[in-house]
This record gives C-alpha cells, sequence and structure tokens, in this order.
C-alpha cells in the first residue's frame, strides 16, 4: 500500500530507534503486520498524528502533527531552534529518561546485532545535561544578509543561532561577540566555517577559520582573515590561538569538498593547552578531542585506572588522551595515529616512553602486529568502527585485556562479532553520555580473554 504525503494516520509509537526517530507502524493490509514508520521528536508510548512524508518499499518517514497521548517523560524543550536546528534529538523528554532511552538502544543493538547478552547491567556516567560541548562548528554566510548558525535537521541550509544552551558559556559569548560582528560587516566574505574550542574551564579559546579558497583569492581574502582574527582576539580576550583552513568551493556549500590538512596560517599556534587529571595537553587546530568538558576524566579513568603492566598499545591516539594516562602505570606505550596534526600534538604531550606512530591503524597492525605482545588494548577508532581488518588482527595479537571504545553502538556490536569469535569475552559496558540532548551513545567496553 502507498501512502499519500497529504495523508495523516495515528501511529502508536513502540520505541526509539538510535538516529532520535520513533518506531511505530502503519496500518497492516491483507498481508499482514504493517511497515515500520520513523517519527521524529516523539516518545516510546505516545500516539501521535503524523503525516507520511517518505514512503518506501520497507519502511517510511512521517512528520508529527499532533499528539493524541502524551508520555509523562515529555517536557517542554529548552532551546528555541529545537527541531529546526538538526543538533539535538531529546530535549522533548527529561534528562532521566533520555539515560533510559540510550541504555535501552544500546543493550538492543548489542542484543539483535552481535547477539550478546550482557554478563552485567551497564553501567551508565551521566554528564550535567547543559553546557558541556566544549567544542562547536558553525556555518558562515558573511556575504549579502549575514548569518551564523547550524544546519537545518537533514539540510544542508542554514539555520541562524544566536545562542547554543548545550556549548559552554564561553562558546556562547564567542557566538555573541561573532555576531555583533557580522552585522557590523566585520566578518570577511570567505568565511564559511568557524570551530570553536574552549577548554576544561572556559579560560582559553581556539578557534579554526574555514574559507573558501576561490573567494579569499579574488578578494585578498588571507589579509582580511588575520585581520578578522586579531579583531576577534580584542573582543574576546580568552582566545589564544588561530588556524585558518582552505575549502574548496563544494565543500563550502556542504557537498563533498576538500579541505587542506595543513593550514594557511596560524596565530599563536600550539598555546592552547585542555588541562585533565593526567596532564596539559596541547591540542592543535584540525586534532581531535573529546568533547564533553565534564566528562573527559570520567572516560580517560573508565579506561585507564587500575591497569598496568609492562607494555600498552593505544590505537587512533590522537593527541595522547589515553597514552598520557596510561604513562604513569607502563613501562612502554605503543601510540597510533593516522592524523598529522594529532600526531605532533602526541609526540609534544607524551613522556619518553611513549612511542607515537603515524600510521593507519589496519596498516600498522598488518606490519607490526605479530612482533608486539601488550598488556593492554586501547581503541577509540571513528565512527565507521574497527572493520573487519582490525577487529582480526586484534584477535591474533590476543593481548589479555582490551578496552574498545565507541561512538556508534551498529559499528560497535558488528566488531564485537569477531572479537568474541575469537576467543574475548564482556567483562563490563559503560555508556558515558558525552552527548546529553542528542541520540549519540558513547560506549566503552571491556574485553578479556
Amino acid at each position: 500500500m502507498q501512502w499519500h504525503r497529504i495523508e495523516s494516520l495515528e501511529i502508536t509509537i513502540e520505541k526509539l530507534v538510535y538516529g532520535g526517530d520513533g518506531l511505530g507502524r502503519l496500518p497492516g493490509d491483507e498481508q499482514g503486520r504493517g511497515k515500520a514508520v520513523f517519527v521524529p521528536f516523539t516518545l516510546t508510548g505516545e500516539k501521535v498524528q503524523a503525516s507520511i512524508e517518505q514512503d518506501k518499499r520497507g519502511f517510511a518517514r512521517a512528520k508529527i502533527e499532533n499528539i493524541s497521548a502524551a508520555s509523562v517523560h515529555r517536557i517542554e524543550p529548552a532551546c528555541p531552534y529545537f527541531q529546526g536546528c538538526g543538533g539535538c534529538h531529546y530535549q522533548h523528554t527529561d534528562y532521566e529518561n533520555q539515560l533510559a532511552i540510550k541504555s535501552e538502544i544500546l543493550s538492543e543493538n548489542l542484543r539483535r546485532l552481535a547477539k550478546l547478552k550482557l554478563p552485567s547491567e551497564i553501567r551508565v556516567h551521566p554528564s550535567p545535561p547543559w553546557n558541556y560541548r566544549n567544542r562547536t562548528r558553525l556555518q558562515v554566510r558573511g556575504e549579502g544578509d549575514f548569518a551564523l548558525g547550524y544546519f537545518k535537521a537533514s539540510s544542508h541550509a542554514l539555520l541562524p543561532v544566536e545562542t547554543c544552551p548545550i556549548s559552554s558559556p564561553l562558546l556562547n559569548r564567542a557566538i555573541q561577540v561573532l555576531w555583533q560582528m557580522g552585522r557590523a560587516g566585520k566578518v570577511p566574505p570567505a568565511l564559511r566555517e568557524i570551530e570553536l574550542f574552549a577548554n576544561e574551564d572556559d579560560s582559553q579559546l581556539q578557534i579554526e577559520l574555514y574559507s573558501d579558497r576561490r573567494v579569499a583569492d579574488q578578494r585578498n581574502g588571507l589579509r582580511s582573515t588575520q585581520a578578522f582574527a586579531e579583531l576577534l582576539r580584542t573582543e574576546v580576550p580568552e582566545l589564544v590561538s588561530v588556524y585558518s583552513f582552505a575549502q574548496t568551493i563544494a565543500m563550502a556549500r556542504g557537498g563533498e569538498g576538500h579541505i587542506s590538512e595543513e593550514p594557511d596560517w596560524m596565530l599563536h599556534p600550539g598555546e592552547f593547552r585542555y588541562r585533565t587529571q593526567s596532564g596539559a595537553l596541547r591540542v592543535s587546530g584540525g586534532s581531535f578531542f573529546q568533547v564533553n568538558r565534564f566528562l573527559v576524566d570520567k572516560l580517560v579513568s573508565i579506561v585507564t585506572a587500575g591497569r598496568s603492566g609492562t607494555m600498552a598499545l593505544d590505537l587512533y591516539a590522537g593527541v595522547g588522551l589515553f597514552s598520557v594516562a596510561l604513562a604513569s602505570s607502563f613501562d612502554h606505550i605503543m601510540a597510533v595515529e593516522s592524523s598529522q596534526s594529532s600526531v605532533s600534538d602526541l609526540q609534544y604531550n607524551s613522556q619518553p616512553k611513549v612511542k607515537a606512530v603515524r600510521a593507519k591503524v589496519d596498516e600498522f597492525l598488518t606490519r607490526r602486529g605479530v612482533n608486539l605482545h601488550p598488556d593492554l588494548v586501547v581503541a577509540d577508532p571513528p565512527r565507521a568502527g574497527l572493520g573487519d581488518r582490525v577487529a582480526r588482527a586484534l584477535v591474533q595479537l590476543a593481548a589479555p585485556r582490551l578496552m574498545y571504545v565507541s561512538c556508534d553502538p551498529a559499528t560497535l556490536a558488528r566488531d564485537l562479532v569477531p572479537l568474541i569469535g575469537g576467543g574475548y569475552q564482556v567483562e563490563q559496558a559503560h555508556l558515558i553520555d558525552l552527548f546529553p540532548q542528542t541520540y549519540h551513545i558513547e560506549t566503552v567496553v571491556e574485553l578479556v580473554r
């Protein structure tokens, strides 16, 4: 049965799924159960009136029009841009329920995709639900009527945003200053994106500027961007360093494009420091770092506390967040990272017992894994996960303990299949809520053999 966009149906939400949507069912036909329909901004058990917006062979997507029966956990969102901005997904429910939703989604993914029944309940580590982000990336429209904000939900259209309740106070103050400068015509027309990064106590700010190379070349953009950065420093005295990158026009419009790995220019590079319980870390422009300013030390403790031995292997090491902590209890640490900017910071942040290696993890394990005998492996891959090649290499490596840090439950579940099949057992799973108000789930799984 095909459903038209204008049709409005009453749908009962069975559960929430990874991605932020509620799952319901369309009315069944003579062949049986109705197809799945995904409705954003709903909650388990709610009855809603929704109109079909997309009808595929195996599922449909719908937009909520009215709530017939609301959940007891539904609340008024705190952000005026909620549902328009694509950043948050759960502001319509209380924080305790957000944690319950994420815990159930994580368990269900592990059960369904990895056929894994956990030996004990997931340990949930909450965060303050607001002002937690230390980093935010904003889209900029400097030509014509100035605008600064985020992409609209499921779109590359710009939604102007003047405040962000999940970002730190310093980031919000910087956003306000940028709006003032933009309205005064002081933002370079070539500027397309700006990333703001605050340290652990909101006392230092670092920014990355991303400019359209073509417009910059036409309008003497390099000099105007430098002048803009200097002016911004006078308005936001916490600003300690600036990195400027070029991007292609395709990337600037939200499509596929290219960003140069090396910055065009830098203002006071390397001065930004992020302090953790293990030490102060240099984090340069272009380097990855965790975004929740309240839970960085908790994450490090879960991964590293109580671990000791002769050798540890830190894969996807970034700037050395885990390596620096492990250096106090291991004789040698091998830290592997592929990003040039992150490797430079990793080398700067590391003690002599940490050897930083710039390499792709799969190539490193294939080339050198047979000669390594680590007591502990820490793996913190990007959203795509380990992949089969790395998972199989870790099985061959046979470290007695493996700490897998994941930001995607589906790729985590997929990777656990070969690890468990190769002899590992899950000892404990942790849900560290690095991303309140959103559907994103950070997990640490402890595996032993």
